[in-house]
């Protein structure tokens, strides 16, 4: 099949190098790489198919960039824009097993497998630990390497947590309790400022009111999550988390749970009020739809839950603080975000 890529074109005009390198990569790849699991995982044999891929790859190079038969592999495989196949196919591997571990718990291929998440869960007796050590030794294959890896694996979302389910949810319980007051596209800084002071004036005198800011900020790959409570008569309440390789919404998201959380546990608050400069990342928790935060996600939204039912009076509204404000209070959370120095660890 690579073969007949090279009758392409015609003898005026030949197909340009992207079209090629896009031709290879959705229709050559995929028929070539066609139950990849069956032969491709630990311990197995791969001489004969690595050798048989390279070639294949090898002479789809050769053809996209219209190079020498004697050209470097390595160099014109980095100029084409194609990794090694190997790692191609380790890449494969990994998105197969996440899949794997995304299957819902009654399904065929999770009864094979351990379940690390739920220790409270039935083993089942065609499961792969129920194998001695010996046969565990043995036994090799794709559900093997995928068990494996199974605990390492921390869901990130559930489509099918309650939460999220219709009429369980908390925009269909209590649509009246939360509220957002976004800033103005006009850009009228100073109008933003006095609102933001008119209103933490009116709540900072209510022993029943409690003001969130929160901020995050990203510094050498490290995120600094944080959040300042202020409620009338207590000190003021400060959380602080560091995490590596976090996006800023999931920070963002991680610092308004942080917040809730420290605000909810006070007695006889009635109201709170979150101030963000991340007004996309506040949207995120009464989104129903499945996405990579649904972890903070749900955490907020059962904190709210039960925030809510506990009094019909209880509510939380959402502020957007634009960064070029530099408003006092988003400014002091802000200072302290990014006051943080990471200090490397050294190996004894």
């Amino acid at each position: 099949m690579v073969k007949c890529m090279k009758l392409l074109g015609n003898s005026l005009r030949d197909i340009n190098p992207i079209q090629k390198h896009l031709l290879y990569r959705c229709c050559i790849l995929p028929i070539a790489l066609y139950g990849f699991q069956l032969w491709f995982y630990n311990k197995a044999s791969l001489s004969y198919h690595m050798k048989i891929l390279g070639k294949i790859q090898r002479r789809a190079v050769i053809w996209i960039l219209g190079a020498f038969k004697t050209s470097p592999s390595e160099g014109l495989k980095a100029i084409a824009g194609l990794i090694l196949i190997k790692s191609h196919l380790q890449k494969l591997v990994g998105r197969s097993q996440l899949r794997s571990a995304a299957l819902p718990s009654n399904h065929l291929i999770r009864t094979f497998m351990d379940n690390y998440s739920d220790t409270h869960a039935k083993l089942s007796p065609y499961s792969i630990n129920s194998l001695t050590s010996r046969q565990k030794t043995i036994t090799k294959g794709h559900l093997i390497d995928s068990n494996d890896k199974l605990y390492g694996v921390f869901p990130a979302f559930s489509p099918f947590h309650p939460e999220f389910n219709l009429g369980s949810r908390i925009v269909d319980l209590f649509p009246d309790h939360f509220s957002f007051n976004l800033a103005s596209r006009e850009k009228n800084d100073k109008k933003r400022s006095q609102q933001l002071n008119e209103m933490t004036l009116q709540l900072s005198s209510s022993p029943h009111m409690a003001i969130v800011v929160t901020d995050a900020s990203i510094k050498k790959d490290i995120t600094i999550s944080i959040s300042h409570v202020h409620i009338c008569n207590h000190p003021l309440t400060k959380t602080v988390h560091h995490a590596v390789y976090v996006t800023s919404t999931k920070a963002e998201l991680f610092a308004i749970r942080c917040g809730i959380n420290q605000a909810c546990s006070k007695k006889n608050i009635s109201k709170i009020v979150i101030i963000t400069d991340s007004i996309h990342a506040t949207k995120k928790i009464f989104d129903s739809k499945s996405h990579p935060y649904q972890l903070h996600t749900t955490a907020i939204l059962q904190e709210l839950c039960w925030f809510f039912a506990k009094d019909q009076n209880n509510s939380i509204e959402f502020w957007e603080c634009p960064s070029r404000l530099k408003w006092r209070l988003h400014q002091a959370v802000d200072k302290d975000s990014k006051s943080f120095i990471p200090q490397p660890i050294l190996l004894s």
